[in-house]
């Protein structure tokens, strides 16, 4: 299953691409692995898969211990602050920075620890109440202060689009997080780390790749269902 899903789900990142005149080396594919065993991340691993992604620090630690260790780990879901020091040292990238207490925390464990740690804004461009996310009006302010801090590099942005039967209705959210990547890449002229706009999943990555999305969290299209009594 895994084998002909990874597949799929490349030939129809590679379409995309084509669509919109982009190289597929523009687009990174971070494969989702959230409630997923061990056992099927290993055989993912022998598939080529290299980039996961999980929203609990409880999976990160526990799967960081059991697998290889040149496995590039995203934390993409929610992070409390009283948890950022138990990633800050097994994480290529944090998505889900939405603010100033969480960067502020992040900052002293990075320091703690003696690295720059890479982290996304995370936006909620559609409103939604029961989403976490910055704004659009607050995200180049709260970018302004944050690229301030010594031990953080700001990557860029990332959003979590609504669940939409027609991925067509999603375009407008990332146009719009596209748009806003582009004004902070252009305020940032003296050290050139914004190049990562993180959006689209299983439901609409291929419209996410058209409206630039440059990595894709994809986790029911490669890993099938999840989980959700985990």
């Amino acid at each position: 299953m895994l084998k002909d899903n990874l597949t799929a789900v490349e030939r129809r990142i590679q379409e995309a691409c084509d669509r919109a005149g982009r190289d597929r080396s523009e687009v990174t594919l971070i494969s989702v692995s959230k409630t997923k065993p061990v056992e099927m991340l290993k055989e993912a691993y022998d598939l080529g898969v290299r980039i996961f992604g999980e929203n609990k620090v409880q999976e990160i630690r526990d799967k960081y211990e059991a697998l290889p260790k040149d496995i590039e780990w995203h934390m993409i879901g929610h992070l409390q602050t009283n948890k950022v020091k138990y990633i800050i040292d097994k994480v290529k990238l944090i998505h889900s920075v939405d603010s100033m207490r969480l960067a502020e925390t992040i900052e002293k464990e990075a320091e703690k620890h003696n690295r720059t740690a890479d982290i996304l804004l995370e936006v909620n461009v559609a409103c939604e109440t029961t989403k976490f996310g910055l704004n659009t009006e607050e995200v180049i302010p709260f970018y302004e202060k944050v690229s301030l801090f010594p031990h953080i590099n700001v990557r860029g942005l990332m959003t979590i689009a609504p669940f939409v039967e027609n991925p067509e209705n999603n375009r407008s959210i990332f146009a719009d997080l596209h748009k806003l990547y582009v004004d902070i890449k252009e305020k940032n002229i003296d050290n050139d780390t914004v190049s990562i706009l993180s959006m689209g999943m299983t439901n609409d990555y291929e419209v996410a790749i058209e409206e630039g999305a440059t990595m894709v969290r994809i986790g029911t299209g490669i890993f099938g269902a999840r989980d959700y009594s985990k």
